[in-house]
């Protein structure tokens, strides 16, 4: 079968945590057999990067493009409101990307397309797989269609549960752009589903929930408790609640606890500060590979403090994989994957008491850590890639008649 992805980021240019999971699926897709064509955009590198180019990588054909606006997604920072405002109508319905991806399209005609996170590839993507009648599945990683911050909150870092004018403006222009065009729509979690069905969207399609996959391990790792080793992988940004963690492991009078939060963002410089001369406290920036993998191991806790609606973090995925349980705020999608005191515990979103007396617990009582981490690891086997590619699969010849 001949399967397109549609993402609005790809390594080596990753951006979140969509992007990952695309790049996953269309490496264990390719290894299947099937043929993976991936359309995605890259920064902008003078008037030869606004033209599509492709390439093969990995047995994978990549389409790039840039989608042609005022500036490139890479350097927004800085931007007054007027220049985001502009950035932001054109990314809507950008009819530059149109065009390029329906051109694209009509090159490989894929039996079935699969389209992610349309920030920076824009809307305009619905409409030109449907212009080509080409069956094709929606998978909602965030909340873009309801908000352009794409967080669901306001400025001030309070969830948004009523939206203002111009927020309801932009939600009817984008459920006209894509309510009735996907033939599927895939979530990780319910609870962003409900998000959209509240909403008015896809009132015509076929929605479902399908949790992320990943690759187990073959056996439990195990830990050690000399030292306990929190951990918090993310974005350093305000909704992600690094605050709340640090202010609550600060409260923790233990000397043989220490946290590592690696990630990087916005509030970096804020949160190193917060924490001070805390020596148990360590910040390591952006990780990945073995640097990461070592961290994870070792982790007796994963703490996942946000404070808005996430959908399925990777973050609590990876850590049940390691056989490490997840202490998470009871918020959006969080709760579909922390069984309490099976395989974690929830507490209330923003409330570092609440967080803290549940780490001062589990600090004082490994028997009790020993037992969420036998129900991490058996977590982690719900959730393994193969699995996972399967569904896609069934769901890819349901979807194209195939």
């Amino acid at each position: 079968m001949k399967i397109c992805q549609i993402i609005y980021t790809y390594p080596p240019h990753a951006t979140g945590g969509a992007d990952i999971y695309a790049e996953r699926i269309s490496k264990e897709l390719s290894i299947k057999g099937h043929e993976v064509v991936v359309i995605t955009t890259q920064p902008y590198n003078g008037l030869s990067s606004i033209k599509s180019s492709s390439k093969l990588e990995n047995g994978i054909k990549i389409h790039r493009f840039y989608p042609l606006n005022i500036y490139s997604w890479t350097n927004t920072a800085g931007k007054s409101l007027l220049m985001k405002t502009i950035w932001n109508v054109f990314d809507i319905w950008n009819l530059h990307a149109y065009f390029t991806i329906k051109n694209i399209l009509k090159e490989e005609n894929p039996d079935v397309v699969h389209i992610h996170t349309p920030t920076w590839i824009s809307l305009s993507a619905f409409d030109a797989i449907k212009s080509l009648k080409i069956p094709f599945i929606f998978t909602v990683h965030e909340y873009i269609l309801l908000c352009r911050r794409v967080s669901l909150l306001h400025a001030n870092g309070e969830v948004c549960d009523n939206p203002r004018s111009i927020c309801k403006l932009y939600q009817k222009v984008s459920r006209k752009i894509v309510s009735s065009k996907p033939d599927l729509v895939l979530s990780p979690s319910n609870f962003v589903l409900k998000m959209l069905n509240k909403n008015g969207f896809f009132p015509e399609s076929r929605c479902m929930k399908l949790p992320l996959g990943i690759t187990p391990l073959n056996e439990k790792t195990e830990k050690k408790y000399d030292d306990i080793d929190i951990i918090y992988t993310g974005a350093l940004i305000g909704h992600k609640g690094v605050d709340i963690l640090i202010n609550a492991f600060k409260n923790l009078k233990h000397d043989h606890i220490k946290l590592h939060i690696v990630g990087k963002g916005e509030k970096m410089d804020d949160l190193i500060e917060l924490a001070g001369p805390d020596d148990r406290i360590t910040f390591y920036g952006f990780l990945d590979g073995n640097e990461l993998t070592s961290l994870q191991e070792k982790a007796n806790i994963t703490v996942m403090p946000s404070i808005w609606y996430e959908n399925s973090p990777m973050a609590i995925y990876e850590s049940f994989k390691y056989g490490t349980p997840v202490i998470g705020s009871e918020i959006g999608g969080i709760p579909e994957l922390i069984d309490e005191k099976v395989n974690g515990c929830l507490f209330e979103p923003g409330n570092i008491k609440d967080l803290q007396d549940i780490l001062q617990y589990l600090v004082e009582n490994p028997l009790e850590l020993e037992k969420l981490e036998s129900g991490a690891y058996k977590s982690s086997q719900k959730y393994d890639m193969n699995l996972h590619i399967k569904n896609l699969e069934k769901l890819y010849e349901e979807t194209s008649g195939k």
